[in-house]
C-alpha cells in the first residue's frame, strides 16, 4: 500500500527534475534503460517508497509560478498568488525565473509568470537569462502549455510593461494557450493584480485539483536570508521619526537630506541594498489649492475601492492621504485634455512621448490652472491614480545603527507660475515632519543588489549624487565585517564645497584604509563639465584590471542619463582595455550582469 500523506511528495517529480531525468537518460539504448529500470526499482524496495507509473511521473499536474523582479514588487505578488493556490488546494512551484531551468519549459502543463520591466523595456537582472532563452533557437514548440502572464509598470515610461509582454507574446508563438488574458498593471498594481490572481485560482482549482493531485507535493521558494516581519507594504510600521539634517551647503543648488528613523520593536531587519518604503501624506496646502481650482468645498463624500472594500471619505481627506497629486499620470493628462477641450492639452494626446515627459513635469494643480474645466468630485477621484510609497535606498547598515534606519533623501523642489512645487515624499520627509512625529515605513528587499557572499571580494561603486546612499550602507557593513576586499568609490555632484555628501565619512574610510580608492567629479568646479563617466575613462586600466580579478561593480542614482552613460563608458574600457570588439564588450558586461557582478539600482 502507498503510504500517500508521508511519501507521495518524495516520488513525484518537479518539472526540473523531470527535464534534468529525460536528457540523463536520452542517449540510452533499450538495454540501459532496462538496466536503470531495474536498478532504480531495486533501489526503490531499498528505500521502501513505491515507485509510480511512468505514465503517471510523466504528467506535470503542478502550477509553475515564475517571478522576473527588479525591488521585490513581482515577488511579493507572486508569493501572495502562491498562497491562494495552496489554499485552494494546487499543487505549486514557486521560484525566481533566474533559479529556473528554462529547458524545463517543455515538461510544464501550466505556467504563470508576474513580471516586472526594468529601464528602457529590459528584463530585470534575474531574468536575462530566461528572457534570452525564449527568444533563441533553443526554446521548444509548447503545444501543451497553458499560461498567462501579469506585468507590472509604470505608464509614465515609453515601454510600459514591455517584459511581460515580450513573455507572452513569444509564449503564444511557441504554441502555448493563454488560460486568461496578460492583465497590464500600472504603480497601483494592487487590485488589478488580485483579480487576475483570484481569477486564475478559480480558472485552473478543478482542473490542477483531481483526487490524486490533491496530494501532489508543494515546492516552495526557500526562505531568504532576510528577516521575516509582520509588517509590510499593507502593514506598515510607525516609526519615529528622528533626523532630517540638511547636508548640502548653504549655497547649494539642491537641498539634501540626511534623515534617520527609528524601528523601534517593530522587528524589522533590512541588508545593505534594501529600500525603505514610505507612506506619505500630500501638502494640506496644495490640497486646499486644488480644492479652490475646483470650486470644491472640501467635505464632498468621494467613493473608492481600497483594501478590497468600497469605502467613503470627504474628497479633502481622500486627496491628502489616498490619491496622488504630485505624480501625474499621462492617462489623467488625456483625461483633462478632452474635460477642458484645451487646444495645447489635445495635441499633447495625440504625442505619446510629448504627453509622458508633460506629466513628469507637470503636478495636477498645473494643469488644473493651465486649463480649468468643470468635473464633479466623483468624477476626478475617478480618474486619480491611488497614492504608492516612495522607495528609498537605505544608507546604513544594522550592524552600525541597530534598530534605525537611515537615508539620503533630495528635496523635489521646482517653480511654476510663481509658486515653489515639492515632490510629495521629499517634501513629507524633508519640510513637514516634525522629529517625534509618527511615519509608516516598510523594508522592501532587493536581492538584485547585494554585497558579493566574500568579504575578500573587491568592489566598484558609482554613485553620483543621492546614488550615494546604498554605499554609504556598503561601507558600514564592511567595516563591521572586517572585509579585506578592497573598496573603490566614485562620486559626483554639482560643486566640491557645497555637495560633497558625507565627505567626512569617506574621508575617514580613506584614512583607515578601508577604502582604498576613490574618485570624485564635480561638474561645476571648473569650465569644462566633469562626471563620474569621465573619471571611469581617466582609470580605464585599473577599472578593467579590477573586473578581470573579480570585481563586482554596483551602479546606483538617475536611469535616464548617468546610469546609460556610464554602462557606455564601461562598454568602451572593457572593448578597449580587453581588446575586444563592441559586440565581444557586449557579451562580457552581459555575463557580469548574469552571474551578479555588476547590479544596478537606477530611478
Amino acid at each position: 500500500m502507498l503510504p500517500k500523506q508521508r511519501n507521495l511528495s518524495q516520488t513525484m517529480l518537479d518539472a526540473d527534475q523531470l527535464a534534468s531525468l529525460q536528457q540523463t537518460i536520452g542517449s540510452y539504448s533499450p538495454l540501459q534503460l532496462a538496466w536503470a529500470s531495474g536498478y532504480l526499482a531495486a533501489k526503490s524496495e531499498q528505500s521502501s517508497v513505491a515507485v509510480l507509473p511512468a505514465a503517471q511521473a510523466a504528467v506535470s499536474s503542478t502550477l509553475t509560478i515564475l517571478y522576473v523582479s527588479q525591488t521585490g514588487n513581482a515577488k511579493g505578488v507572486a508569493q501572495q498568488l502562491a498562497q491562494s493556490a495552496e489554499a485552494a488546494g494546487i499543487s505549486v512551484n514557486l521560484k525566481n525565473v533566474a533559479d529556473y531551468k528554462a529547458k524545463s519549459l517543455k515538461s510544464e502543463t501550466h505556467l504563470l509568470i508576474v513580471a516586472s520591466t526594468n529601464g528602457e523595456g529590459e528584463a530585470p537582472d534575474d531574468g536575462l537569462e530566461f528572457h534570452e532563452f525564449l527568444f533563441s533557437k533553443k526554446a521548444p514548440k509548447l503545444p501543451n502549455l497553458k499560461y498567462s502572464v501579469l506585468a507590472l509598470g509604470d505608464s509614465s515610461y515609453e515601454f510600459f510593461c514591455q517584459t511581460g509582454k515580450d513573455f507572452d507574446e513569444r509564449l503564444k508563438a511557441l504554441g502555448a494557450t493563454q488560460v486568461s488574458a496578460r492583465v497590464d498593471c500600472d504603480v497601483d498594481y494592487d487590485s488589478d493584480a488580485k483579480a487576475w490572481s483570484t481569477q486564475i485560482v478559480e480558472t485552473l482549482k478543478e482542473e490542477l485539483t483531481s483526487s490524486d493531485d490533491a496530494l501532489a507535493p508543494v515546492v516552495n521558494l526557500p526562505v531568504s536570508n532576510s528577516s521575516v516581519s509582520s509588517y509590510n507594504k499593507q502593514n506598515p510600521y510607525a516609526a519615529e521619526f528622528l533626523v532630517s539634517q540638511k547636508i548640502t551647503g548653504r549655497e547649494s543648488a539642491k537641498d539634501v537630506r540626511h534623515i534617520e528613523i527609528d524601528l523601534g520593536e517593530s522587528g524589522l531587519q533590512y541588508q545593505p541594498g534594501d529600500a525603505l518604503g514610505v507612506w506619505f501624506e500630500n501638502d494640506l496646502a496644495l490640497v486646499d489649492e486644488l480644492l479652490q481650482l475646483l470650486a470644491f468645498a472640501g467635505d464632498e463624500p468621494v467613493t473608492f475601492i481600497k483594501d478590497d472594500s468600497e469605502q467613503t471619505l470627504a474628497i479633502r481627506e481622500a486627496l491628502v492621504s489616498v490619491f496622488e497629486i504630485t505624480q501625474t499620470a499621462p492617462s489623467f493628462v488625456d483625461f483633462w485634455a478632452k474635460t477642458s477641450a484645451s487646444a495645447q492639452l489635445l495635441a499633447l494626446a495625440e504625442d505619446k512621448n510629448a504627453l509622458r515627459e508633460f506629466a513628469a513635469n507637470h503636478q495636477l494643480v498645473d494643469i488644473l490652472k493651465l486649463a480649468p474645466a468643470k468635473v464633479t468630485p466623483q468624477e476626478l477621484i475617478d480618474t486619480l491614480r491611488k497614492m504608492t510609497p516612495r522607495l528609498y535606498s537605505i544608507a546604513s547598515s544594522q550592524a552600525e545603527v541597530d534598530e534605525e534606519v537611515h537615508l539620503t533623501v533630495g528635496l523635489v523642489s521646482y517653480e511654476r507660475d510663481g509658486k515653489t512645487r515639492l515632490g510629495g515624499a521629499s517634501g513629507y520627509l524633508a519640510q513637514r515632519l516634525e522629529e517625534g512625529a509618527k511615519v509608516k515605513v516598510f523594508i522592501e528587499h532587493n536581492d538584485n543588489f547585494r554585497l558579493p557572499e566574500s568579504d575578500d571580494t573587491p568592489v566598484i561603486m558609482i554613485g553620483p549624487g543621492t546614488g550615494v546612499a546604498p554605499f554609504r550602507a556598503f561601507m558600514q557593513e564592511r567595516e563591521a565585517r572586517d572585509a579585506g576586499g578592497d573598496n573603490w568609490m566614485f562620486f559626483g555632484d554639482q560643486t566640491f564645497t557645497q555637495d560633497f555628501l558625507y565627505q567626512v565619512e569617506w574621508q575617514n574610510y580613506l584614512k583607515s584604509g578601508l577604502l582604498t580608492k576613490m574618485n570624485v567629479a564635480f561638474s561645476r568646479d571648473q569650465a569644462e563639465k566633469i562626471y563620474v563617466q569621465d573619471r571611469l575613462k581617466e582609470q580605464a586600466k585599473d577599472v578593467f584590471a579590477w573586473l578581470e580579478r573579480g570585481a563586482h561593480l554596483y551602479v546606483c542614482g538617475d536611469a535616464n542619463r548617468m546610469a546609460k552613460d556610464v554602462h557606455n563608458t564601461l562598454l568602451e574600457i572593457i572593448a578597449q582595455e580587453g581588446g575586444l570588439s563592441t559586440e565581444q564588450a557586449e557579451d562580457y558586461l552581459k555575463t557580469l550582469r548574469v552571474s551578479k557582478r555588476y547590479q544596478k539600482d537606477v530611478y
